[in-house]
């Protein structure tokens, strides 16, 4: 029953969701040629509106002679800058169309770079987002409305201790149970184990390190589990050692999607497990070198998006972070004529954990650092487990009396998961540099 009703909400309350969908399936299994002359398409569009309706590309586009057409849009695209997090921070509502005429509505990144940021999303965009997250699922053998299991972050039930109405729909409606991720001891990882096995769900959804301490706990107390049809992570770079605890414990296959808030779902791996098929429809993707030249197959890079549906604030050419490569065969044996992505890196992140055994993933600081207590105030942070009972929190900060107004909250926030006698010290600083690797390190543990 739960099922149906959730595909008639899909296709009633939230049709522009439903055509996305349909959208997608329609070009899922056509050659790769004809899928990228479709992004390429969608890229014109993309770039004709921001260049007419921003004041942000205005500009550039007087400043350096942008004369677009659809034929020479991936050439034209390289003469635009390059978008950075600094940029959108201090030109946001020079890059916002204005005026917007439809509905949107404010969000903000979650930090996984280190660095917060506010921006603006359409509705177009969040129904494209929830269409890639419906699309993967079925890649890893869920259908609308079946039973999903989310090992993920839940900052409202941390701080309030209720879910509310919003939880009430998950559940009910739209057949989604969340554990946790945040709440990991040794006594409620026993009840999520207990949950998966009642629920049996047809996918379970998670962070890449909160099920991988799950599953190297189910394995250690010899606990039966509960196989899904398949297992979708994302929020942490999937390393083959955990890939394979995963799979091991849980018999089932692991499915590696990669996205962000604020590009929605970039791209995931299918069932061949052959490299990461890029949502065409919702995102352009370069691969640059330092010197913002194109990176061949296999060779390591930064990661460059444009988006393709995010009509109220535009980004083009965003620097997001994080690193990757393209993979040198890009015809999977799938059938999917979806660009592939051999692999993403950057997202680097330690597991914190307290004396008497509870796991507070790295995303809890960036939901509650980066998220819920910012109020563009922080500009970069990290977080380091000194000892058990010591947290150092390092900030640059853009707005010091907001900063204080929070301080108290940051802190009581991360003992409510690190326990009440957890010490949290604040360090102002500059600038907190990146790793020779190039991948940002936001969490770090120095426990053995």
């Amino acid at each position: 029953m739960r099922k149906y009703l959730a595909q008639f909400a899909s296709r009633v309350v939230a049709k522009g969701r439903f055509r996305e969908l349909q959208r997608m399936h329609a070009y899922e299994y056509r050659p790769l040629e004809e899928c990228r002359g479709w992004q390429r398409s969608l890229l014109y569009s993309m770039l004709k509106y921001s260049v007419e309706n921003s004041p942000y590309y205005q500009k550039i586009a007087r400043e350096r002679s942008i004369t677009l057409t659809e034929d020479g849009i991936t050439d034209q695209l390289t003469k635009f800058p390059v978008l950075t997090k600094d940029i959108i921070i201090n030109e946001r509502e020079r890059i916002k169309v204005s005026p917007f005429k439809k509905e949107f509505f404010r969000d903000t990144t979650g930090g996984t770079t280190g660095e917060p940021v506010m921006f603006y999303k359409d509705v177009l965009s969040k129904e494209s987002r929830t269409a890639s997250s419906l699309l993967f699922y079925e890649w890893a053998g869920r259908r609308e409305g079946e039973k999903l299991v989310k090992l993920w972050g839940s900052e409202k039930e941390i701080l309030t201790g209720s879910k509310g109405a919003r939880g009430w729909i998950s559940r009910y409606i739209l057949n989604t149970t969340t554990l946790n991720a945040f709440r990991m001891t040794p006594d409620t990882m026993r009840h999520y184990v207990s949950v998966i096995n009642r629920e049996k769900p047809k996918v379970i959804e998670a962070y890449v390190q909160s099920l991988y301490e799950l599953a190297k706990f189910i394995e250690t107390n010899h606990l039966p589990i509960f196989s899904p049809n398949g297992i979708i992570v994302s929020a942490g770079t999937l390393y083959p050692p955990l890939k394979e605890v995963i799979e091991r414990v849980f018999k089932a296959k692991v499915y590696n999607r990669y996205g962000s808030r604020e590009v929605g779902g970039v791209a995931c791996s299918c069932e061949k497990d052959e490299g990461l098929h890029i949502n065409i429809f919702t995102s352009y993707i370069e691969i640059l070198n330092d010197r913002l030249e194109p990176c061949p197959p296999e060779e390591l890079g930064g990661i460059y998006i444009t988006t393709l549906t995010n009509y109220v604030m535009p980004l083009i050419r965003y620097k997001i972070g994080d690193l990757g490569a393209w993979s040198k065969n890009q015809h999977c044996s799938c059938g999917r004529g979806l660009p592939l992505l051999r692999r993403v890196e950057g997202r680097e992140m330690n597991v914190f954990r307290t004396r008497s055994g509870r796991i507070v993933p790295g995303e809890f600081f960036i939901h509650f650092i980066g998220v819920v207590f910012n109020k563009n105030y922080i500009s970069k942070f990290q977080v380091i487990q000194e000892d058990y009972d010591l947290v150092v929190v390092k900030v640059v900060i853009s707005d010091g009396a907001g900063f204080a107004r929070y301080q108290d909250d940051i802190v009581a926030s991360i003992r409510t998961v690190m326990g009440a006698d957890c010490r949290v010290k604040f360090e102002r600083v500059t600038n907190i540099e990146s790793a020779a690797s190039g991948k940002y390190h936001y969490t770090i543990s120095k426990l053995k």
